[in-house]
């Protein structure tokens, strides 16, 4: 729970992130027509009761900033109006502020020497009192009472409904004329904002094109994006809204690298720039290598990851700009590598949920309401936030009150009326009847993870039962799913009968889950990972996992080989950011046609050019490379296994809730230095290594490690 030595606004948790991404998903337009989320909506509570009890040597004025219309109450007596000041007399009192406001997340501010709004005030959408016919105040309230949600917004006049990104100028790198009478402007490289018409006037129509490709740009009948404004002087219409612009500047931001623009009419336009639009984020994770390819990777992922970290972790900047499950999930991993943004998750979390009754999955799909369990306890252990789960943990009990509530009597999970399984985009038709094994994997993780954040909230008999659902639905995977003379778990059951179909999916996450009981794990990969006869994947969604679970197996060399030659291989055909989908047998097949790497879901430029999903080099070389990972929530307690994988050399920084963890390694020496936690640093040598402080432990034939537990640096020198 946090504490603020300044006042903060404080909400109804997970109001204000609910009104915000309400007004962020429904910004989505698709050429020109507007196109909202296809899931349930839900909104803010439009009442809420603030209160605080307080204990005051001296008496004290504060004053009260409020959105909505409000009352104050000191020790159960309204005060006349709505005092913008109030001074609070020594001794014990009960301060209470009941504000409705339609429009916005009803909010407060008090700020005074020591009484401040902050995390600790309890909030309730509903205060349950009544009087009786004596007038006397009910005292049987069942009143449910939640710590205040907050964020940053630290000043009276910072209010949270007016929370905005921020805005710079940039120019175009380039302009060129074309054949047809346009001008096609070149920003340089992937980006987001408003473009800014500067010098603009006449009597006309200004048409723009908008493209994360020159191809898209000037495909006038295909691109995704487009603005079309009237000219009537030097005053700009917005034709798809009919609205005449204050100043020069689109309305709605747009994702494009390229702008394509035509003028009808007697219509002259002076300078074309933009208004890009970021989250501020302060980058506290690094790495490099002897490989400037993957140095290159590492850096166009962090500014892919940047342009999709926004209000929310969010998709992609082009077409939907939504938040969905699945892509936050991965998000949430990578942004521990590089940003170390705890309140991006928790936005991005409350968003996704929204409220009560439950009716459909997160965004109606299956396997993204299981990512988002996975998520809370992943949030837990690097940030060691247990206020966070038990906060959120009454919505986690019924989304997965709704998920029980559609299982078989074999407890296990298929797709219903209403439900959308996704798994991934595949290069093939993927049969998703029956019981699919992908989705068991991930509910049984998911009831895991229910019993761990059920023990942290201090429901003990609800871990139980959750612990138990989690190891019957275990103990069924491998008799139900479990092919021996493949050496992997088949694809999906239906009617009770296995299918001859082995898909990558369910046999990579029981690897990096553990969940193959004594299986040979090496035997599954060469059999399903390592085998080409298998469904090749060709989102980096997916590649993310298979990476994961090829990391875990100690394969980082051929990890590194398939990182340069799918993410490489966008880089060589000029992404400034990571794609949606990648094919690289497209290349193969009939050379580098960009167009055909454009074109998705039945559109010529339907792909996104900037994916979150893309940004997987983040995790991977964190995690996997650099090998820091936490042990303990929040980095109490970490483990360091780094492995070159065919690099003559690394070195990064990790970041930690309250610090950093370095590394760097050759073929000589590791060097680690963490300023936050304690933990083990695993390695190999073929002789005795050495170090400069602490007493290396030898663990296995030639495997060792040493102890880290001050904030000096530590130097191992081993051999190969």
């Amino acid at each position: 729970m946090a504490t603020h030595s300044e006042a903060v606004w404080i909400w109804y948790p997970g109001d204000f992130e609910i009104w915000l991404g309400n007004k962020m998903n429904n910004r989505r337009t698709e050429r020109g027509a507007f196109f909202p989320p296809f899931w349930k909506q839900d909104s803010h509570f439009v009442t809420v009761e603030f209160s605080k009890k307080i204990e005051l040597t001296d008496a004290e004025t504060v004053r009260i900033a409020v959105e909505g219309t409000y009352n104050v109450k000191l020790d159960g007596r309204m005060l006349f109006g709505m005092p913008e000041t109030l001074t609070l007399p020594a001794g014990r009192h009960s301060l209470n502020i009941k504000v409705w406001n339609q429009a916005a997340p009803p909010a407060v501010f008090v700020d005074g020497p020591t009484v401040k709004t902050d995390s600790t005030w309890q909030v309730t959408n509903e205060d349950k009192e009544w009087i009786d016919d004596s007038g006397k105040a009910s005292d049987t309230s069942d009143s449910v009472y939640m710590d205040a949600g907050c964020w940053n917004f630290k000043a009276i006049d910072r209010k949270p409904s007016a929370f905005g990104l921020e805005r710079k100028a940039e120019e175009a790198v380039q302009v060129v004329g074309t054949a047809a009478g346009g001008r096609l402007y070149d920003f340089g490289r992937e980006t987001f904002g408003y473009l800014v018409f500067n010098g603009v006037e006449g009597d006309g129509f200004l048409h723009v094109y908008y493209g994360e490709s020159a191809e898209e740009a000037q495909d006038k009948d295909h691109c995704e994006t487009l603005d079309k404004f009237r000219i009537d002087g030097t005053t700009l219409v917005d034709q798809s809204a009919n609205s005449t612009l204050a100043e020069p500047v689109t309305p709605n931001g747009k994702a494009f690298r390229y702008v394509y623009i035509e003028t009808e009419g007697e219509v002259r336009l002076g300078r074309l720039s933009m208004l890009y639009e970021y989250l501020p984020e302060t980058i506290r994770g690094a790495f490099r290598c002897s490989n400037d390819e993957i140095n290159r990777m590492w850096d166009i992922s962090a500014y892919t990851l940047h342009l999709t970290t926004r209000e929310f972790f969010i998709d992609g900047i082009k077409r939907d700009r939504w938040t969905w499950s699945g892509d936050a999930y991965q998000s949430y991993l990578m942004n521990y590598y590089l940003f170390f943004d705890r309140e991006c998750v928790k936005r991005t979390t409350w968003q996704l949920r929204g409220k009560d009754p439950v009716t459909a999955h997160i965004n109606t799909i299956m396997d993204y309401t299981f990512y988002w369990f996975m998520g809370i306890y992943d949030y837990y252990m690097y940030t060691g936030d247990r206020h966070f789960v038990q906060q959120i943990y009454p919505r986690m009990q019924s989304m997965m009150d709704y998920v029980l509530g559609r299982t078989d009597e074999q407890g296990m999970v298929e797709g219903m009326a209403g439900d959308w399984v996704f798994v991934d985009w595949s290069p093939k038709p993927m049969d998703k009847h029956g019981a699919l094994s992908f989705e068991q994997i991930l509910f049984c993780k998911s009831l895991e993870t229910m019993a761990l954040c059920a023990d942290i909230a201090g429901s003990e008999a609800e871990a139980g039962l959750y612990r138990k659902r989690y190891t019957d639905l275990r103990n069924k995977l491998l008799p139900t799913f479990w092919d021996e003379s493949r050496q992997a778990l088949v694809h999906q059951v239906v009617d009770g009968k296995q299918s001859h179909e082995v898909t990558k999916y369910a046999n990579m996450f029981a690897i990096f889950f553990d969940y193959l009981g004594g299986k040979d794990i090496f035997a599954v990969a060469e059999h399903v990972l390592l085998n080409d006869r298998i469904m090749h994947i060709v989102t980096p969604y997916m590649r993310f996992y298979e990476l994961e679970a090829l990391c875990r197996l100690g394969k980082q060399d051929e990890v590194l080989r398939q990182m340069t030659g799918y993410w490489g291989g966008m880089m060589r055909l000029g992404a400034t950011s990571f794609w949606e989908a990648y094919d690289p047998e497209m290349d193969s097949e009939g050379g580098a046609d960009m167009k055909r790497h454009l074109a998705m879901y039945g559109r010529p430029y339907g792909k996104s050019l900037c994916h979150a999903w893309g940004a997987s080099p983040l995790y991977l070389l964190g995690k996997y490379f650099l090998g820091v990972e936490p042990v303990k929530p929040g980095y109490e307690e970490f483990e360091i296994r780094p492995v070159r994988g065919g690099l003559e050399w690394m070195e990064g920084t990790v970041p930690t809730p309250n610090g950093q963890i370095r590394v760097r390694m050759d073929d000589r020496q590791i060097h680690v230095q963490a300023t936050e936690g304690k933990g083990y640093v695993y390695f190999s040598s073929r002789e005795k290594p050495l170090s400069n402080a602490g007493e290396i432990e030898a663990i296995g034939q030639g495997d060792y490690r040493l102890w880290v537990e001050n904030q000096e640096e530590v130097i191992i020198s081993y051999s190969l």
